[in-house]
């Protein structure tokens, strides 16, 4: 048996050298004489471990010294509730704009814990395309204002960052973190699961402007209250420890692969050679707005239905994995985050190619 190409949408590839390297240091990492997963996470070998990747991440994202890093538990679902939990009173106004199923999920999430609001919404036009911002209603005394930069399910993205006036802005950036470059100072809040391009699942990793830490409720449990894990610098509980070490091997990986303005250039030469293939071919199609068109999930139908477990059979057969498209939307999906290689999409259009040509 040999790897694939795997284009899962998460738990996603990961790069090869990284996995390679947590191979190598399992049983004793650095001098510690035991694996990173045994060592006390207040010990002096795992502080400066953490230390590190906070710094590497600042350094790769550009991240302001007026924001904290939290490396915390659970995964960004949990932390749909958790936003409102510190950002917001039970009877203050929350927008949300919905773009696809985790910007609805995350506005579902808050309902019990705040006044939600719609700002704006994709539903009509079944998340094939963002509303225009002539549509937005957002409120000047919202709390927050939220968004989903890319939505995993509908391969809907956000290439610009919306601009919200004075209400801080929240993202939920799980799938397109580090893939290219931001200003991370328009933000509020940004906040990811670990399972797509940081590492492994099980760790979300959040950037928060320090002003908003103050609005934390202080008669909140502790184990909930962001500005208490950030006074204990993500150490309050005992953290996800080797999540938290994977996620520092793929950041020295990032900046080895000449950091995000590097990965943005070579995600954007990913996506331009599938979806390319994709608009030259009368097989496949892709539903989204050519403006709204992520570069990390690329949906993509057949032109028959009864083509698609053959199509997913043959793929596999050829070494590329997890192509079946979310329940929800049907089709195909190809998740293309930093790890994949262009060599894999080239393999994938190859595929697709004679693919066709065996079943127009």
């Amino acid at each position: 048996m040999s790897r694939t190409f795997n284009f899962s949408a998460g738990p996603a590839t990961l790069p090869e050298s990284v996995l390679r390297r947590a191979q190598s240091e399992m049983l004793e990492w650095g001098k510690a004489r035991a694996s990173v997963m045994e060592v006390s996470h207040r010990g002096k070998d795992f502080v400066a471990m953490a230390k590190k990747s906070e710094q590497d991440l600042r350094t790769l994202m550009g991240i302001p010294s007026s924001y904290k890093v939290l490396f915390l538990q659970g995964g960004a679902t949990q932390h749909f509730a958790q936003i409102p939990m510190n950002f917001a009173r039970r009877d203050q106004g929350v927008d949300y704009v919905l773009t696809g199923h985790w910007s609805e999920k995350a506005a579902k999430e808050a309902k019990p814990l705040a006044r939600v609001r719609i700002a704006a919404s994709g539903a009509e036009g079944s998340y094939t395309s963002i509303p225009s911002r002539t549509q937005w209603q957002v409120d000047a005394q919202a709390a927050y204002l939220h968004y989903t930069p890319n939505e995993t399910i509908h391969g809907v993205e956000f290439h610009d960052i919306p601009d919200a006036g004075d209400v801080p802005l929240v993202a939920d950036m799980s799938s397109n973190i580090l893939s290219r470059p931001i200003d991370v100072s328009k933000f509020g809040v940004i906040y990811a699961g670990a399972q797509k391009n940081i590492g492994a699942s099980g760790l979300v990793v959040m950037i928060v402007r320090e002003d908003l830490l103050a609005r934390c409720p202080q008669e909140m449990p502790k184990i909930f209250n962001y500005a208490e894990h950030a006074a204990n610098e993500s150490m309050l509980n005992t953290p996800n420890t080797f999540g938290w070490y994977l996620a520092g091997l793929v950041f020295e990986w990032l900046m080895e692969q000449g950091g995000v303005a590097a990965m943005g250039e070579r995600n954007r030469a990913k996506a331009s050679l599938l979806y390319g293939y994709i608009d030259s071919s009368n097989f496949y199609k892709n539903p989204v707005e050519k403006s709204a068109r992520s570069w990390m999930n690329v949906p993509f139908t057949l032109p028959r239905e009864e083509l698609d477990a053959v199509f997913l059979k043959d793929a596999e057969a050829a070494g590329l994995m997890a192509l079946k498209g979310h329940r929800a939307v049907g089709g195909m999906r190809a998740s293309l985050y930093n790890a994949m290689p262009l060599e894999g999409v080239q393999a994938l259009v190859d595929f697709m190619k004679d693919f066709a040509a065996r079943n127009a």
